[in-house]
């Protein structure tokens, strides 16, 4: 999904209006890609392909319009309108976890030709009086850590930073299977490389906790144990039609580090990654070795704390492509 851009100075009173699942998802398709084409990842790509194709969907359109302020699919939301296009928008995401109705605010654009009206605040203002409105106990979104006027903004409407993570990807001089080169070091050919097994997955689920906190599991649904070793889960992998890969690094007969490769419809390309404080080195060997043998992937990814790790990350030719805070309102202003 998108992350959240807001460039506006002041609010002001507007053309809004709810969002028409019938007719506004191709606009507002055009619009979040015209103000997110930099910074848009596989996963908004995927997301806008999917808004184009349920336009043409009568079917899915009719039922959308029952359930948009239920579903966690972004079928509500405010745009705004100005002689019958649509130039500012904020989508509502909703999603229940552990008895909460929680609510993300999310493709918060304006039109460039628009912008420094009050245009994206004022839409993101009615967006969270909606979910308010309907029972959402938390709300959320995510900016760039590079945009400076909308975390002032969002500040200013009550949301709070709860984190900031980093997304990675594999440079693109490196994604070339000629051009992979193992690390090569005295501290790299020290270390064993393995399967993760049964003795060391407490600690590697410890690590995966640490590194994707419960606050945010809302959001990604993180199951951590499709990863762990054993015959039940291995069957249950087998079922599921699971493809999984891993690899592990010991120091010593001890785990260092961990990557896991599990593809979905949503991040099929994405590595999960888990390190202890010293396994910088570590985690560089790992993601050698899942670049060995995800070599035809060209386009892998890592989502992580930001600041954390970075010289493994570096080391393993993987580049920051953003960094997105996270941030957080109650259900009251």
């Amino acid at each position: 999904m998108a992350s959240v851009t807001v460039q506006a100075n002041a609010t002001e009173n507007g053309p809004i209006r709810p969002l028409s699942i019938l007719r506004d998802l191709p606009q507002v398709a055009d619009l979040i890609e015209l103000c997110f084409a930099l910074s848009m990842d596989d996963e908004g790509q995927s997301y806008l392909q999917q808004m184009r194709r349920a336009s043409h969907n009568n079917d899915f359109l009719r039922w959308a319009e029952k359930v948009a302020d239920s579903s966690s699919l972004p079928l509500s939301g405010f745009v705004w309108e100005e002689n019958g296009k649509i130039v500012g928008n904020a989508s509502l995401v909703y999603q229940t976890f552990k008895g909460r109705k929680i609510a993300m605010i999310a493709n918060v654009a304006t039109h460039p030709d628009f912008r420094r009206r009050g245009i994206g605040r004022a839409v993101t203002e009615r967006a969270m009086t909606h979910a308010r409105q309907k029972g959402a106990q938390e709300l959320w979104l995510q900016v760039r850590d590079d945009n400076p006027t909308a975390i002032k903004i969002y500040n200013g409407l009550g949301f709070v930073e709860r984190a900031r993570r980093t997304t990675y990807r594999l440079k693109a001089a490196a994604s070339h299977p000629l051009n992979f080169q193992p690390v090569q070091d005295d501290i790299s050919n020290k270390l064993t490389t393995m399967q993760p097994n049964s003795r060391d997955w407490p600690l590697q689920h410890e690590w995966l906790i640490q590194t994707h906190p419960e606050e945010l599991s809302w959001y990604s649904h993180w199951d951590w144990d499709v990863l762990a070793p054993g015959l039940w889960h291995w069957l249950v992998r087998i079922f599921t039609e699971y493809d999984i890969h891993q690899w592990a690094v010991l120091k010593d007969g001890k785990l260092v580090a961990t990557v896991s490769w599990v593809p979905t419809m949503r991040a099929s390309n994405m590595l999960w990654v888990a390190a202890g404080p010293d396994g910088e080195t570590g985690l560089a060997s790992a993601l050698q070795m899942a670049r060995r043998d995800l070599v035809h992937y060209h386009s892998l990814t890592i989502e992580h704390p930001a600041g954390e790790m970075r010289k493994a990350f570096d080391t393993a030719e993987f580049e920051p492509f953003r960094t997105l805070i996270w941030m957080r309102a109650g259900a009251t202003s």
